[in-house]
């Protein structure tokens, strides 16, 4: 029996079901009942059947899936897999601009670690962070903790007033425009597809910015047949697979998260088989997180 059909035997066995985000590896991408951004996956965690979910991602996801799912078992194939974005923000100076701004909402890109959710009025993704912020009744936000996104959403919505968090994605942050501008030369029919996670510089130079998934549709539904994807290279699996005539290229330097990449086939049929790497979250700390992510679904709907 090879390792896949043990996952699959004891997914069964445990009432398992394994989520994976588009960044980790291709084979555990395959493995997954569920696959997509983070948006996605928040809203599939909501609701589902089984007593165990196994996430295969980074560690504000885990959080996010116990928080919306106190009564479930929820496992991280790597403990350590952590996003280093998700904790570029401080209490201490989210209640200094509430003092600051009158009229402030504090929105969250879920890429937070759950102390900073308890802070924050609502969260957003990628995918619905224009939607939710535009939904809002405040004239003042304070978006934490990734500055690039928070740019990018006040583009467009200037009805509102951004006070600017200095957090980023390291993976995202460090694109360079100048490989993209190569990759240009080399490819001249390609579109380049972004990440609002990068760079202005990148984003400037871009045909399309969108999330994870938006990326995925945008390629899948264009009649465009070569593209430059500029977010991390885990995409390229659903990708290809999704449009085996199409072609897609990175920067010289391909955007690598190593933390997303702990996520591995024997991990996974170690938790399954252990128990082990368990995510807890005190039930005070549930409480108060919650609320924003409960939020972000409503206002997302």
């Amino acid at each position: 029996m090879n390792i896949v059909e043990k996952i699959q035997n004891l997914k069964k066995e445990k009432n398992a079901v394994i989520l994976a985000h588009y960044y980790v590896p291709p084979e555990v991408q395959e493995i997954a009942d569920y696959i997509g951004d983070s948006f996605y996956l928040s809203k599939v965690a909501v609701g589902l059947q089984e007593q165990t979910i196994v996430f295969c991602g980074v560690s504000f996801m885990g959080e996010s899936a116990k928080i919306l799912n106190p009564e479930k078992t929820v496992l991280m194939p790597d403990i350590y897999a952590d996003c280093a974005m998700a904790h570029m923000a401080d209490a201490k100076t989210i209640e200094k601009m509430r003092e600051t701004y009158d009229d402030l909402a504090v929105v969250c890109y879920i890429n937070s670690t759950a102390e900073l959710k308890t802070h924050s009025d609502v969260c957003v993704t990628s995918a619905n962070a224009v939607k939710i912020v535009k939904a809002l009744p405040n004239k003042n936000i304070f978006f934490i903790p990734d500055r690039n996104l928070a740019h990018f959403i006040a583009e467009q919505v200037p009805e509102k007033h951004f006070v600017y968090n200095e957090g980023y994605c390291p993976v995202h942050d460090k694109m360079q425009v100048e490989e993209v501008e190569k990759a240009r030369v080399q490819h001249p029919n390609a579109e380049v597809l972004s990440h609002p996670e990068c760079a202005k510089a990148v984003l400037a130079v871009s045909d399309y910015i969108g999330s994870t998934s938006g990326i995925i549709d945008y390629a899948t539904k264009s009649e465009k047949e070569e593209f430059i994807i500029c977010t991390e290279n885990g995409v390229r699996h659903k990708l290809e697979k999704d449009n085996p005539g199409k072609k897609f290229y990175f920067t010289e330097t391909e955007p690598v998260c190593t933390d997303m990449k702990r996520n591995t086939l024997e991990k996974v049929l170690h938790v399954l088989e252990t128990g082990e790497n368990e995510v807890h979250v005190g039930e005070d700390l549930r409480i108060k997180s919650q609320m924003p992510l409960e939020r972000m679904l409503e206002l997302a709907k």
